[in-house]
């Protein structure tokens, strides 16, 4: 999800409420609050938090909140998730620990440090375009078998990899693409569905697709994902979330701007998201 800030750069918790309210009426099932789409990195712990009781007010009851509590110190991150815990969130996703570049040994007690200190639902985050180091299959394997840790959002592109951990986990372990437009062949190898950017957009007709391939009709989940391919193409012309954000603007949810060191989209970057939305229908 999102994070809508005002003009003056301040968090707008009354624009992330309705936001909340707007994915779940519109196919989301959970809801990753400050996330790398959230712009986690410019937000302080304060705005994290108060996000996240935000949104668990704004939709109790009528879909999960996952709280991005991930960071590259293990003892930031286990503070974090404390207190997300407090604000009733219902998981945290953890993200593979960025810039300290760890071995795979260091990755797994990361993780097993923050994992030990909650008893929340906890999804994995795996996404090596942005940590530089991928966790692979053998740690998250081993991450796997701890008690709360139930899920992975895997963005590594490696179907190979997806599948085998989809192959060797517990059966109860959930498989989710990191990327919009790698969801169907992940589903395909097993996975469950995606945490997605373009849903934000394409909520009912990303449903649809899932909902579709789960129940065997694949003609129409494949239908569906050819014609979303230039959504989700479109969303990554510049950097995330700028082009979701934009697109959000575009279709009238005035969510504000985002904050440096990420930067408003050229006229002509707008202009190829309208092109986009318009073509399928959504604008």
């Amino acid at each position: 999800m999102v994070t809508p800030f005002k003009e003056n750069g301040e968090v707008n918790y009354e624009k992330a409420a309705e936001l909340a309210r707007h994915l779940v009426e519109n196919g989301s099932d959970a809801l990753v609050v400050a996330g790398t789409t959230g712009e986690s990195p410019t937000l302080t712990q304060e705005e994290k938090l108060e996000l996240y009781r935000t949104v668990v007010s704004a939709v109790k009851g009528k879909a999960k909140v996952v709280a991005g509590t991930g960071s590259n110190n293990t003892a930031q991150a286990v503070k974090l998730t404390r207190l997300a815990a407090e604000c009733g969130v219902d998981g945290v996703m953890l993200v593979v620990p960025y810039y300290n570049k760890p071995s795979q040994e260091g990755i797994y007690q990361h993780f097993a440090t923050i994992i030990a200190e909650t008893e929340l639902p906890v999804m994995l985050y795996n996404v090596p375009g942005r940590t530089v180091v991928n966790m692979s299959a053998e740690t998250t394997l081993r991450l796997a078998e701890l008690p709360n840790v139930v899920a992975i959002k895997e963005a590594s592109g490696d179907l190979e990899q997806m599948a085998l951990i989809r192959k060797k986990a517990p059966q109860d372990f959930a498989v989710y693409s990191g990327d919009d437009c790698m969801t169907l062949p992940v589903l395909a190898v097993g996975g469950s569905g995606v945490v997605s950017v373009a849903a934000h957009v394409a909520g009912k007709d990303m449903k649809k697709m899932i909902s579709a391939y789960h129940a065997g009709d694949t003609a129409t989940a494949l239908q569906l994902h050819l014609r979303l391919l230039p959504l989700f193409n479109v969303m990554f012309i510049s950097p995330n979330p700028c082009p979701v954000k934009g697109a959000l603007n575009l279709l009238g949810h005035n969510l504000g701007p985002v904050r440096l060191p990420l930067v408003e989209l050229t006229d002509s970057e707008r202009k190829e998201i309208d092109n986009v939305l318009t073509g399928l229908g959504y604008l």
